[in-house]
Formats: C-alpha cells, structure tokens, sequence
C-alpha cells in the first residue's frame, strides 16, 4: 500500500511539472514571458473585475486581461477566433484605449499592450505618439456621433461589405446603412 501512493504521488508530480512546463510555453509563445495575472474578464470562475473607467475622458472598459511583467503592467486582448498576417487597425485602437484606461485608472502607465489572435501574437507599444493617435480618434468620433443624422447624410459609411458586423455593432440602430437591410 505505501509504494502505492508513493507511486501515484511521484506521477502526479510529474504531471504537475509537465503542466506547469507547459504553462510556461504557452505565455511564450503569446508573447508573454513570465507574468502575473492581475486582472481578468474572461467569465471564468473568479469574479470578474470592475470595470476600468476614465472621467477625464469619458471612457471605461474591460480588457480580457492586464499582466505584470518585469516591464510593468500590459493590457492583453483576445480574439480567439481572428485570423490575419496583420492586426486590425481597430483592434489596435482598442487595445490602445486599454492602455489609456490603466494610464488614467490605475495611474500606472503601461509600456506595451498585446493581441492575441488564433496564431500569433502582436504587440503593441504605448507610446506618447500613440496616445495622441488615440485621443484624436476618440475625438474624431465623438464629433461624428454628435452631428445630426438626418437621412443619414452626416454618419460615416461603413469600410465594409458584412451585414453581421453591422448587426454586431452597438450603434447598427443610427447608422444609415444598416437601416436599408
């Protein structure tokens, strides 16, 4: 009987090495390097953290994880089911805004964010440059939101052929295009 849980304690030692082997590939691979998860909205079974919010600039958000690593704290977004030798400028400008949001709630600025999509990680460095690109964009699109929309002649036409994505999106219900479908 001792050799027997001895031995099923040795196997359960090596599995756990082998997973944690694994682990440690895996945040590589994403680019990640050694981390610590410090916030999480994926849903799992721990809670979900609140929020991150900005008054100064009226934004909050909730990205899939932020980690700290040795370079500080980095905002993560996942998009699991996104394929692409690039990332999407607009995936981009969110995982940007992710950064502004730990930059303005947290009130420690990150040094890099990451998007990860089905095969590949980018990473996305926080910059002043980028910060400025950001803030007039979100500029940009407050003042499009604000114009009256009658018949539709001042909204923006979609860069797109994809219903579902208009459907998708939370503002479908004052956007012209969508409203013919």
């Amino acid at each position: 009987m001792f050799w027997f849980l001895v031995g099923g304690a040795l196997v359960l030692l090596i599995l756990g090495w082998g997973l944690t082997l694994r682990s440690g590939r895996n945040t590589a691979s994403a680019g990640l390097g050694r981390v610590r998860v410090v916030y999480s909205d994926t849903g799992g079974w721990e809670k979900v953290s609140e929020p991150l919010y900005s008054e100064r600039y009226g934004l909050t958000g909730r990205p899939d994880y932020v980690v700290r690593s040795r370079e500080g704290v980095a905002a993560v977004e996942v998009k699991p089911l996104r394929h692409s030798e690039k990332p999407y400028e607009s995936d981009l400008f969110q995982l940007a805004a992710y950064c502004l949001l730990l930059e303005e709630d947290w009130l420690e600025s990150p040094t890099f964010g990451l998007l990860r999509y089905a095969d590949r990680t980018f990473r996305l460095e926080w910059s002043a440059e980028l910060r400025a690109e950001l803030l007039a964009v979100i500029d940009e699109m407050r003042e499009l939101m604000c114009q009256p929309a009658i018949l539709g002649e001042s909204m923006p036409t979609p860069q797109h052929d994809m219903t579902a994505r208009c459907y998708a999106c939370g503002f479908h219900y004052v956007c012209w295009p969508s409203r013919k479908n």
